[in-house]
Order: C-alpha cells, then structure tokens, then sequence
C-alpha cells in the first residue's frame, strides 16, 4: 500500500481534507519520542480499486527547525520517504501559503499541489489558471474543495499517477550567485550520497540549526564564498536572501495564474464584510462573551430563553407523567434546552437499567454485597458520569463549529490586542481555548509559543479553562444549587464560573509577566481563513474521537475508581463488612476526616456534619481523574441513602443534593468546591504531559502554583460569600499587592535601562 502525505499551512483546510478522505478509517497516535499528535487513516476508491495510506502532518509554514511541527514534518518527508505529498494551499491566502510549497519541491519526491477552496476564489470573481501554475512548479496542480468533496477522486488519481514517477528536487532561486553557491554545497551533499541533496544544501545556506550541526565541515565553504562574492556584510544574512527570493519567485512567476475580477473596483468577500463587525475593537469582545453564553444557554438551561419566567408552565401537565422520561422536554419552570433534553433522555434510560439489574439480583437472591457493588458501586459511579455526556458532546460540537468555521482564529486575532497587555500573545489563546477541550493537547499546542516564558505561563493556566472532564462537577453542583436553594439558572451557574476560571488565569498571567516572568512579548502571525460551514463529517468524527476517549476512561479509570470507592467505604480497617448505615465507620472514612480539616477555609471541611469528609474525598479522587468527583458523590450517596438506590439510580445531580443534605453545606461552599476543582491540579495525564514540556526546573514550582491559587481562590469565594465584609479586606490586600508590583516592576525597568 502506498503511503501519502498532506503538508500544508494552518487552517489551509488540511485537516477537513483529510476527514473528507479517510473519514471513519481515521486513528490517532503520537509520533515515535514525541507526543505531538500522528493522524493517519486510509483512503479507498472503489471505482479504481485504489487504497492508500494518508498521513496528516501537523500544519507549518515552512521547513525550518523553529517547531517542532516543522521538524517532524521535514523528518517525515526526509526520512519515511512517502510515495507522494499532497501539497494542500489555501487558494484565498495564494501568496503566503506557496513559500511552504517552494520549500517542499526542493525534495526528490512527488508533490502535488491542491489548490483547496478554489470555490471560493470563483466566487469572488477570481481564477487561477492551473495549467500555467503547474508549468511555473514543475508539480501537478488541481483545484479542490474540501468543504464540499469536489474533485477529491480526481485529486488521489492524479497523486497516484505522480506517485508512479521518480522526481527530482527544483530550486526557484534564480540569484546566480546564490544559484552558484547552492549548486557547489548540494554537489558536496552528492559525494557523500545523501538523499535530497538540494533541499540539505539550501537549507544549510540558510544557516538551518540541523543542517548546521550535522555538517559542520561544510560550513567553512559556505564562509569561504562570502568572503570571495561578498564585500557588504548584510548581504550575506542568507535566509533572509532566500526568504526574499522565494517571496520574489511567489510575486514574480506564480501571480501569472492568478486572474483578478476585473470591475474597476477591488470586490470585499463575504469573509470582510462581516470581520467589519466580529472583528470590532469595541465590539468584537461582547459579541465573542454573548456566542459563549448563547453555547451555555442551549446546553445547559432548563429555562430556555428564560420563557418559563412567565409562568407560563406552571400548570402544564408533563407529557411522560409517572415515566422515567417525564421531565424530557419541560418542568414548572420552563423549555429544556437541547442539553438538558439530551441529559433527561441518558438519566431516564439508565434509571430503567439499574432498576431492571437491581430486580434480577434480588430475585436470583444474590447477596446484598453483590447487589451493592454492582448497583452502587460499579452502574451508579459510571451511570452518574454517563448522564453527563450529552452535554459535553453537545458543548464540544459548538466549539467545534465556531473552530471549523473561521471563528476561532478571529477571537485569537481580537484578543491579541487584550493579551499583549497582559503579558501573552494572541497565539497563546490558541492552546487556552483548547483547554476547554482537553489540558493534554492543548499543554502540548504550546510548543508552538517562541518564547519560554510565555509558553511557561500559559501551560500554567490551561487546567483553568475548565475541559470536558469537569463538566459534570460544575453542571452536577450547580444543578443541585438550584434544586435545592431555588437560586439563579444552572446555566448561568456554570458560565459564570468558566469566566472565573477565565478571569483567574487572565489575573495569573498578569501576576507572572510582571514579576517571575517578566520578558518581551514575540509578534504574533495569523492566517485568517475565509469563513465556511463545517463540514458535517469533520464534525462527527470530532464527536466520535471524543466519545471513544469518553467511553475508554469510563469503563478503565473511572470504573476501577469507583469499584475502590465502594469497596473502602464499605468495609473497615479490620476488613470487616459495613452496611450502607455504617459509612463513618469505613477505610474511606477515616482517609477523608484525616484530610478534612484542609479544606475548612474553602467551605468544605471541619465546618460540615459528619459526613463532610466526603468532599475532601472527592477532591482527592479528582486528581486521578476529574469524572472521579461526581462518580465518587454518586457511589457514597447511594450508601447514605440507605435504600433508596435500590428504586431509583441516583444522577449526579440527586448525589450533591444527598451530599447536601447529608452534610448542611451551604452555597458558598458548594461554589468554592467548583472553584477549587476547576483550579487545583488538574488529572494526571495533564500532569505527565506538564512534567514532559515545561522545564525541569519549573514543574514542581508549577504543582505548587496550582494548589496555592486554587486555595487563595476558592477561600476567597466562600468568605466573601459566607461574611460579605470580607470583600473589603481582601480589596485592601489585593491594593497593597498592585503597589508592590508597580514599585517592583520600576525598579526593574531602572535596572534594565542601566544594564542598556
């Protein structure tokens, strides 16, 4: 089977072409001593019986060292030797994306270039003549879409034939001393046998870190040819000679294919007409805060559009009554949003199944051990995190859409302007907003940040971009509050406290930058793409990745926990069995009221009754990883109950309100508990992979950083909500705070000034 790789800028569309070709056959992995992502899958054309192997490489702008995306990617090409490289170009952005292209037909292997959206370009009035194109490249090129599967079979035929030739590399430089030089080192390349001679020679020219250090002997050539040809010293800074001729060979040659509208007056795309608006300085912001609030409302509201304010349901009868279902679409207090309905339809169905399983046990007289176990233990801890998936799906398919469209690299582009004074560049919204995803990829998105101190920084503050795993505890607890206190909306519950997490890693970054980390901000580059609908297959197959990852963690870590779970609160140290009524009397039990006290200035700890140890437990089992929490309150809440599990499964929802109950915790304290989950150390695969890319000497300092601002936070959260008065002592620390560092930050400006 043949092996193809696309190569291509970011949001070029590479990675809607590569759905649109592999589709379902898709798989992930890491690439060998790196844990950036390795996507491959396989295409399949039944018509011409061609099957081949597609490898997705990470998107670039060029192939030099500076990421390592670039390196993997010129690894990849250099080194697996791939029958061809699908070349994907963003035919809107034709200047900027061909300087990766001229890098790549440097190499002695098959290229062809997909001129992708090309759609768009002739909706725009414009046109790129193809055949002239692949004369001036010396590669097949053909125009695509993506987006809407057009000439996608023609684009793999082509490739497959140009897989089927042997090629060798072209240079578009065309400066003859340059030309010269290139030819003398490549011809050096040549006597030692190495493979792509061309592209090892331009590239060591170009003073390329690798190339530099794996053959130092040539270097001295290169020194020699700028002393002979060269008398003016900032003529010989060659890659930024080569960049230029590059962009020369761009504007000069391939600009010949593109033809313009010609109107007598430059046409303003769809895409610029509504940046005017979205993109706004002053509006851009609001508009971005009320997208993210309208995502909320829909996924977590049981009011929707707040219609139930009215009253207008008060009376309505339920249409299920007296059925698990009954409250799927709406309640006394209004429309369900899509996630609630999503979440009722989940909660329902596996109610009918722990009923159903708790029957059959008892009928076949298993013991009441066993029933316990697998009732409570085992179906109530994955059952009450089950319930949640919906929501989470649903939450990760708007953030999917608003990334597939366009959006997402506007919002980095906006707050470019926000971050720089704070600290960051707009390029570091990037791995934070993945974080709502997952802190795995996006600590690892920060490769590529150029600068350490910022990348140091963000990876700090991603855990507080609450991921899907913490979903349950905010939409579980907040839930509960409304229940059971009749206070606000769940909905706003829980986007108010993502724009906390938000806020305090914002307030971090600006404590970092000022002080431990002070440092200048690097510029920021941004490809904005034209603005598309998602493609539906991408879509779901981002749905599917998720929910596999979900399903796995589930029925791995999350159900070997919750088995532990019950097992330690149900049996003593002694190893004696305990009844449901003799909780206090467990392992568990004596684990959490050692641990207890901890937690009494966040609002969960010796202030509670005597089952309060639970919620230190919870947050220990937090760690491991962050479904734990709700999985944990579901498999002690059915012991607390005492036989109520055995009619009905208790949601995640149903296990706070029992927690709360059980230990008189008030609201302030339930908001601390959200707060210090979102904020602590975040779940171990999100540790490992901090461990991996920060500095050796900055990761312990970082698991220190995490506790302290998750206790400073959430105790501050529960004072000033349990003594309001509070709020004025902590306004007098955090003053007192802003004057040491202004006074800080001037004498270390003086110092600089003097250093300078």
């Amino acid at each position: 089977m043949k092996n193809f790789a696309l190569i291509g800028n970011p949001n070029s569309g590479k990675t809607t072409l590569f759905n649109s070709l592999t589709g379902s056959t898709a798989h992930v992995g890491n690439w060998p001593g790196v844990t950036v992502d390795k996507r491959e899958g396989k295409y399949k054309y039944k018509k011409e019986n061609i099957e081949v192997n597609i490898v997705d490489l990470p998107g670039i702008y060029s192939l030099s060292p500076y990421t390592s995306e670039e390196v993997i990617s010129r690894n990849y090409i250099l080194e697996e030797n791939p029958d061809c490289i699908i070349n994907i170009i963003d035919a809107t952005n034709f200047e900027r994306n061909l300087y990766l292209t001229t890098q790549v037909i440097e190499m002695n292997v098959p290229v062809i270039v997909a001129l992708n959206m090309i759609d768009i370009v002739e909706k725009n009035g414009n046109s790129i003549n193809e055949k002239l194109l692949e004369k001036t490249l010396g590669v097949p090129v053909i125009g695509i879409s993506a987006l809407k599967e057009e000439n996608l079979d023609t684009l793999m035929i082509k490739a497959l034939g140009a897989s089927n030739k042997t090629r060798k590399g072209l240079s578009v430089i065309k400066d003859e001393k340059i030309s010269s030089l290139i030819k003398k080192i490549e011809a050096e390349y040549q006597n030692k046998n190495v493979q792509n001679s061309l592209f090892h020679a331009t590239k060591l020219i170009e003073n390329d870190e690798i190339e530099v250090k794996n053959n130092e002997n040539l270097v001295s050539i290169i020194d020699e040819y700028k002393k002979d040809n060269y008398s003016n010293s900032e003529d010989t800074d060659f890659e930024a000679t080569i960049a230029d001729l590059r962009y020369q060979f761009i504007t000069n040659e391939c600009n010949k294919a593109v033809k313009a509208e010609k109107n007598g007056k430059e046409k303003i795309s769809f895409s610029d007409r509504v940046d005017k608006i979205l993109t706004n300085k002053w509006i851009g912001i609001p508009i971005f805060l009320v997208i993210l609030f309208l995502i909320f409302h829909l996924t977590f509201s049981t009011n929707l559009f707040f219609i139930g304010s009215f009253g207008l349901f008060e009376n309505v009868p339920l249409l299920f009554e007296g059925t698990p279902y009954e409250e799927l679409f709406y309640t006394s207090e209004g429309i369900n949003s899509f996630g609630v309905m999503l979440q009722n339809l989940v909660i329902g169905t596996t109610d009918m199944i722990s009923s159903l399983v708790n029957d059959g046990l008892v009928s076949v007289n298993t013991p009441d051990w066993c029933v316990g176990l697998i009732v409570d233990g085992v179906l109530g801890g994955i059952f009450s995190i089950f319930s949640f998936l919906p929501q989470i799906l649903l939450l990760f398919l708007f953030f999917s859409i608003i990334e597939d469209s366009g959006y997402m690299a506007r919002i980095a582009f906006i707050l470019d302007r926000i971050f720089r004074k704070f600290g960051l560049s707009g390029r570091a919204f990037l791995p934070l907003i993945m974080g709502f995803g997952c802190s795995v990829p996006a600590m690892i998105n920060t490769r590529t940040l150029a600068d350490d101190k910022e990348k140091i920084a963000t990876i700090r503050v991603i855990p507080f971009f609450s991921c899907g795993a913490k979903l349950p505890i905010l939409t579980a607890i907040s839930g509960a509050i409304v229940t059971q206190f009749g206070l606000a909306n769940a909905d706003l519950i829980t986007y108010s406290m993502y724009l906390l997490g938000m806020i305090v890693a914002i307030i971090s970054i600006i404590l970092m930058r000022n002080t431990i980390m002070r440092g200048k901000i690097p510029p920021f580059i941004m490809e904005l793409p034209e603005y598309h609908l998602p493609q539906f297959k991408s879509l779901v197959i981002h749905l599917w990745d998720k929910l596999k990852h979900f399903v796995k963690k589930a029925f791995t870590i999350i159900l070997a926990s919750t088995i532990i779970i019950w097992f330690i609160s149900h049996f003593a140290w002694n190893w004696s069995f305990l009844e449901d009524a003799e909780l206090n009397q467990s392992i568990l039990s004596s684990i959490g009221q050692f641990i207890q006290p901890i937690f009494t200035p966040l609002g969960f700890g010796s202030q509670l009754g005597q089952f309060g140890w639970v919620f230190a437990v919870a947050a220990i089992t937090g760690l491991i990883a962050k479904e734990n929490v709700i999985a944990t309150f579901a498999t002690l809440a059915a012991s607390l109950t005492a036989g109520f599990v055995a009619d009905d499964a208790l949601g995640g929802i149903d296990s706070v309100i029992e927690m709360i109950n059980a230990t008189g915790i008030n609201v302030p304290g339930l908001i601390a508990f959200i707060a210090f989950n979102m904020l602590t150390i975040p779940c171990f695969a999100a540790v490992a992979t901090a461990k991996s890319e920060l500095p050796k000497n900055k990761f312990k300092s970082t698991i220190l950083f995490w506790i302290i601002t998750s206790f400073v936070v959430s105790s501050m959260v529960y004072l000033i909500g349990t003594f309001y008065w509070t709020v004025f002592i902590y306004i007098a620390l955090i003053a007192v705070v802003i004057i040491l560092i202004y006074l800080y930050n001037r004498r270390m400006n003086k110092i600089e000034k003097g250093l300078n």
